[in-house]
Parts: structure tokens; C-alpha cells; sequence
């Protein structure tokens, strides 16, 4: 997400950044290539023309232009703009009430709602061990209470049974009922959609609202519909009164508008971006990072929180020991692979890294082969457990199994072992290095010595950066 706006508004900033003073005329020629790009990102226009005037009332004053580094002075007045608008502070789901505490989940048909309620269920279960019931109360469209059912087998998360013939409002009070007998800390209602908005759906959920007073009401609303997706958000605050919004497919829109858009417009907060198909592809929406994001400054603290969730600290502790003492064999790099895919693959990762932005063209045209990891791990898992732990046994007649095994070739398992060669030689830098130090810098050791050369980077000679990496 955010992709376009974040490339226009680089280009602009950079020019700025290069300027050792600024008039007036600079910065409002700045601020109308800012306002295109917000439009062209998808942007509601009154949501630009507030944003631009009060950017402007500030970077035009006497202390932006006078000052030192007047470029990052607008700049920073910007940012300060965009996590104004987009919320401040980040609003994580409240949960202070009564148990089980109601959560009603609306949107439109095709948003992604059932798939959300399954998502901020399964972070409620791992992440704060509420006891999580879910209940769908959409009757008219086929399948749809198997559907959460379905995701609940999946999740580990209990789902209201389905009994034929009940109608809406009534199963909404045997959640609750069963909620509150069966001891549940959270009970979600996943209402009925439409493909539009119309009265029967709205006069439905309001019935559902009434009957179970939610805490909180989450509006699921798909990022890809773009202004579309603005007005059904207003349409829903209005009858209803969302407390929050949930934004999905938003890895799919390059232009973010919504985002900055519906904020804007319903003054509600977003509080979770979906940003995969995996029940574990969800963020919480915080501002200040996103707005870091747009403007190139990288999100490394969600980096390092991704990272964090993903690497157990055991393994971490276990391969600095190995590192120190020289013993890392391919059971390791197999690890690192699956910990890259775990972050978000590598296009995941360096999109989170400060300055990265200035290179999406250039990241774009070398179109980063991200399957590649999954081919490195298919010819790793072909290896016998001897073979990983003594890479030097594999010669001519065991490649030509290998790559048989791994649907791969005998050059590209001869690429792998050259990696793993220049990996070993970086540990004997890495080596030196305290313990600490060797759990901070566990994946980024690997994959920095030679550039990257551990992953087949720019210093590599394979992978998805190395020079056959690139398709």
C-alpha cells in the first residue's frame, strides 16, 4: 500500500531536500505536486484541500524558510500532517467491559469480513489468551456460517453452532447467551453483506446492534474499492456508528487513498490493516509508522516486532553458539530461509527499510525472484541430515540426486553450496562478535556479508538478488 503516493512524494521531498533555502513560491509549487499525488493516490478531494492549507499555513511561515534545513523542515510538517490525519495515536481493540465482551463485524458482501472477524480472533487467542467465540449471523448468503466455522477448525477458535432456520437477532442472543454461560472473554457476531448498500441489510445489522449493544463495532471495509470504499464507510458510521475500522487487501492497492481518506472523513480510527491471505497477515494500524512509510523514512520498528514474532529466541540463542564456534551447517541456512519467508518474504522486508522507497523502480526492474527462497529450501529438504551437517560429501553423483529430488538443477545446487561457502566465511568475521551482538545481527549477519551475499545479494552470486536470481 501506499507505494504511488510514496514514490510522487519522494521525487517531491528529495527536490526540496537539495535546496538550500526556500521561498514561497518553492514550497507552494512543492505543495500543488503534493496535492496531485494525493488525488492520483485516491485521496477524497476535501480531504486534500484541508490538508494542503494547513500544511501550507505552517511550511510558508518565517521559521520553515529561514531555517537551516528548511527542506526537512517541510518535510517533517508533512509527516506531522499525515499521522494527524491519519489518527494520532494507534487505537488497538478496546476490550474493557463486562465479559464476554460483543464485537459486531460489518461491511459490504466480497470485503473480507468473515476472513477479518477469523484474523482478530486468532491475534486475540495467541496474543492475549482470550477465550474467543465467533458467530455468524448471515443467513442469506450460502455457506456463510461454514465458512467461520471453517476458519474456526483452522484457528483453534470456538464458533456458536448453527441451528437451521434461526433468524439473525436470534442467533446474535445465543452467542451472548452461550458466551456468558460457557465462560468466554469475547464474542464476535459476523453480520450479513450486501454487494451494496441497501436499507433490508442496514435495518438487519441495527436489529443485531440493539440486540447485543457490541463494544465495539468494526467496520471491514476492502482498500482496492478506493473512494467507494470511503462512502460505504460513511454511509455505515452514520445508521450504525462504527468505533473502528478494519482496512483489507491493502498489500493489493499501490495508492493507499482510502486510508488517508476514511479517517478523514468518519473521524473513526483505523485499528488493523489486512495484509495477506494468511490468518496471521494482519498489523495493527499505527500512524506515525505508516506515515514513515509513505514518506520513505521505512518502518523498521514494525520490522523488528515482525521479527520478534517470528524468531524464537532458543533458535536465535542456539545459532549465535554455532556461529561463534564455527559449526553452522545447512540445517541453519534452511532456518534463515524460513524466517525470511515468515517476515513477509524479501520484498516484504525491504519495503519496512529506510530509503527503500527511492528504489522501487529500480527494485521493480530487476523483478526480485521471491520464489527462489522456496526453490533454495526444496534442494536443502532433498539432502539427506548427513549431507546438510557435511556439505563437503556432496559431490558429483549426489548434486544429480539432489537436483532430481528438487525439481531444481545440478548449477542451481552448485549456486546453493557457493552461498553457503560465503556464508561460512562471513562467520569467521561474525565470529568475533560478543553473543549479543550475534543475536541482534542472527538474520542480517547472514544475509549482509558481500552485500547480501548470503542470500544471493548484489555481492551474491544467486538467490533472489544475485544476478541469476533476477528474471
Amino acid at each position: 500500500m501506499f507505494e504511488s503516493l510514496q514514490e510522487r512524494l519522494t521525487g517531491v521531498f528529495d527536490k526540496l531536500r537539495r535546496r538550500g533555502s526556500l521561498s514561497e513560491s518553492d514550497v507552494d509549487a512543492a505543495l500543488r505536486e503534493v496535492r496531485v499525488a494525493l488525488l492520483e493516490a485516491d485521496v477524497a478531494l476535501p480531504v486534500v484541500k484541508d490538508f494542503i492549507d494547513q500544511v501550507r499555513s505552517k511550511a510558508v511561515g518565517q521559521q520553515v524558510l529561514r531555517s537551516v534545513t528548511p527542506g526537512q523542515q517541510v518535510v517533517k510538517i508533512v509527516h506531522d500532517h499525515l499521522v494527524e490525519f491519519l489518527g494520532k495515536d494507534p487505537q488497538d481493540l478496546s476490550l474493557r467491559a463486562a465479559a464476554p465482551v460483543p464485537i459486531l463485524m460489518v461491511g459490504l458482501q466480497g470485503s473480507g469480513k468473515t476472513t477479518s472477524t477469523g484474523k482478530i480472533a486468532l491475534r486475540l487467542k495467541d496474543r492475549e489468551k482470550k477465550k474467543v467465540l465467533m458467530a455468524s449471523v448471515d443467513i442469506h448468503r450460502p455457506a456463510a456460517q461454514e465458512q467461520l466455522a471453517q476458519i474456526g477448525r483452522q484457528i483453534g477458535v470456538a464458533t456458536l453452532p448453527v441451528v437451521f432456520g434461526e433468524l439473525p437477532v436470534a442467533i446474535a442472543r445465543r452467542a451472548m447467551e452461550t458466551g456468558r454461560r460457557e465462560g468466554y472473554d469475547v464474542v464476535f457476531v459476523d453480520t450479513a453483506g450486501r454487494l451494496g448498500i441497501d436499507e433490508k441489510m442496514m435495518q438487519e445489522a441495527i436489529a443485531v446492534r440493539d440486540a447485543i449493544n457490541p463494544h465495539e463495532t468494526l467496520l471491514v471495509a476492502d482498500a482496492m474499492t478506493g473512494q467507494d470504499a470511503v462512502n460505504v464507510a460513511k454511509a455505515f458510521n452514520e445508521r450504525i456508528g462504527v468505533t473502528g475500522i478494519m482496512l483489507t487487501r491493502v498489500d493489493g492497492d499501490a495508492r493507499g487513498g482510502a486510508a488517508l481518506s476514511m479517517r478523514a472523513v468518519t473521524g473513526k480510527p483505523l485499528k488493523f490493516l489486512g495484509v495477506g491471505e494468511k490468518m496471521d497477515a494482519i498489523e495493527a494500524f499505527h500512524p506515525d509508522r505508516i506515515a514513515g512509510r509513505i514518506l520513505g523514512m521505512g518502518d523498521v520498528v514494525s520490522l523488528v516486532e515482525r521479527a520478534a514474532e517470528t524468531i524464537e529466541q532458543e533458535d536465535a540463542e542456539k545459532l549465535a553458539r554455532k556461529m561463534q564456534k564455527g559449526q553452522m551447517d545447512l540445517e541453519d541456512m534452511l532456518s534463515q530461509l524460513r524466517q525470511v519467508k515468515k517476515m513477509g518474504g524479501l520484498g516484504g522486508i525491504m519495503k519496512m527499510l529506510p530509503g527503500v522507497g527511492k528504489m522501487q523502480k529500480q527494485l521493480a526492474g530487476a523483478n526480485i525472484d521471491e520464489k527462489m527462497i522456496g526453490r533454495q529450501e526444496a534442494i536443502i529438504l532433498s539432502m539427506t541430515k548427513k549431507e546438510r551437517a557435511r556439505p563437503d560429501l556432496i559431490k558429483a553423483s549426489r548434486k544429480q540426486r539432489i537436483a532430481a529430488g528438487s525439481g531444481s538443477t545440478v548449477q542451481e545446487v552448485n549456486r546453493l553450496l557457493k552461498q553457503f561457502q560465503q556464508m561460512q566465511s562471513v562467520m569467521k568475521k561474525v565470529g568475533k562478535m560478543d553473543k549479543t551482538s550475534l543475536m541482534r545481527s542472527g538474520l542480517g549477519g547472514l544475509m549482509g556479508g558481500g552485500g547480501m551475499g548470503g542470500m544471493g545479494g548484489p555481492g551474491g552470486q544467486g538467490g533472489p538478488f544475485g544476478p541469476r536470481g533476477m528474471r
